[in-house]
């Protein structure tokens, strides 16, 4: 069996990204892949402004208060101010331009206005209260680089410098086949000794929550030729192909069979991790086909750890690896095998330090409400027992599977 770094690395090193890219506006640009570099074109601030309603003023006016300076100008965001006099102040509201002259801006909170001026008890600071030119983006500077996921905050970026378009990587195609005689389809009658199948609807939220093209589903009865044919329909149409089942060393695990007969390789097989051992990455028609265990608990933990890699450097992402986290173990007794074992887990933050890690009371690979519970996986390392309060790592599923 690989260790669990090893195939994560093997698996994360498959994922090149697309040759490719369209150009979209602003309004469908959210989740997708920035394809290439985007550079500021204009300053930002575009000029001096104020971060405040107040008062723009010379600072030397104030040195003896209380003071009382006429108010020259009243001057709204938008608007083009006066050059300001000497001895006197020009109102101004958040985002007006700092007239010329002016060396500081008070608050309203900070002074009062009547029909004579307004009025200062105390001396202003220069140099308060103004965001200055280009603080925030440079003309020419890079702004976003490619490969960054674009959200709320990177389209902002891009509006603000008057971009209203971008070019960006297109959609990943997940194909993704499920196989097995006792699966029913939800909402069909269930015969005895049937199960429903989870893992497809489950396999296919978990890609569009990582921004994919909707998925392509198949599934295959214990076969070799369906298995054959639903396989090799995936990889004509999609950029990764995932396969749920069939992959172990049972009589009916026919996958790794249909995988040859397709002229496909497999590139490794069994992982030294629980749950999540029977997995396999092959190639496909020069595309990446990985082998997901049957169980759903299984499937759910080697898609979060090794395939979501895999899916965001195939998008074109930077961040391919997202950071791993440290808690402290809340366990009531010691935790370990002879594999990794990915624990499903319930993180507090206390008031200060690490958070809390609390495994759920069903760690059977069976357990599947457990995945609705947790809001992540401790990884108990292989070989010595893990005593509770003991600091261990930790995947984030809001890091992971986003």
């Amino acid at each position: 069996m690989l260790n669990f770094d090893d195939a994560q690395t093997r698996l994360a090193d498959r994922a090149h990204p697309p040759r490719h890219h369209e150009t979209l506006p602003l309004a469908d640009l959210f989740g997708r892949v920035l394809a290439t570099d985007t550079f500021a074109t204009l300053d930002l601030p575009p000029a001096d402004n104020s971060a405040m309603d107040g008062y723009a003023l010379r600072a030397a006016d104030t040195l003896r208060t209380p003071v009382t300076l006429p108010v020259q100008q009243r001057c709204f965001a938008g608007q083009a101010p006066q050059a300001l006099l000497p001895g006197q102040a020009i109102r101004l509201f958040t985002g007006s331009v700092l007239p010329t002259g002016a060396d500081t801006i008070v608050m309203q909170e900070d002074c009062r206005e009547d029909d004579t001026g307004v009025t200062f008890d105390a001396p202003a600071q220069a140099d308060r209260h103004i965001r200055r030119r280009g603080e925030d983006m440079r003309a020419g500077a890079r702004i976003l680089a490619a490969g960054t996921l674009l959200g709320a905050g990177e389209i902002a970026v891009l509006a603000a410098q008057g971009i209203a378009q971008a070019p960006v990587f297109p959609l990943l195609k997940v194909g993704i086949l499920t196989t097995g005689d006792e699966l029913i389809t939800p909402g069909q009658p269930l015969p005895p000794a049937a199960i429903y199948n989870s893992n497809a609807p489950m396999l296919a939220s978990l890609c569009r929550g990582l921004r994919t093209a909707p998925a392509q589903l198949r599934h295959a009865r214990d076969d070799e030729a369906a298995i054959q044919r639903a396989l090799a329909e995936l990889a004509d149409c999609c950029d990764l192909v995932l396969s749920v089942g069939g992959a172990s060393v049972g009589e009916k695990d026919l996958v790794k069979p249909a995988i040859d007969a397709l002229g496909g390789t497999l590139d490794l097989w069994r992982v030294r991790m629980k749950p999540g051992k029977p997995v396999a990455l092959a190639t496909l028609r020069e595309r990446p086909l990985v082998c997901l265990p049957g169980n759903p608990v299984s499937a759910f933990a080697v898609f979060t750890l090794l395939v979501s890699p895999l899916i965001r450097g195939l998008q074109g992402r930077r961040l391919i690896r997202p950071p791993v986290r440290r808690g402290i173990l809340a366990a009531d007794r010691p935790l370990g095998g002879d594999r990794d074992d990915f624990i499903r887990i319930q993180a507090r933050q206390p008031a200060s330090g690490l958070p809390t890690l609390t495994p759920h009371t069903q760690q059977s690979s069976g357990a599947l409400s457990s995945l609705a519970w947790a809001d992540g996986l401790a990884r108990i390392p292989a070989g010595t027992p893990v005593p509770p309060g003991a600091e261990v790592d930790w995947y984030a599923l809001s890091d992971w599977l986003a």
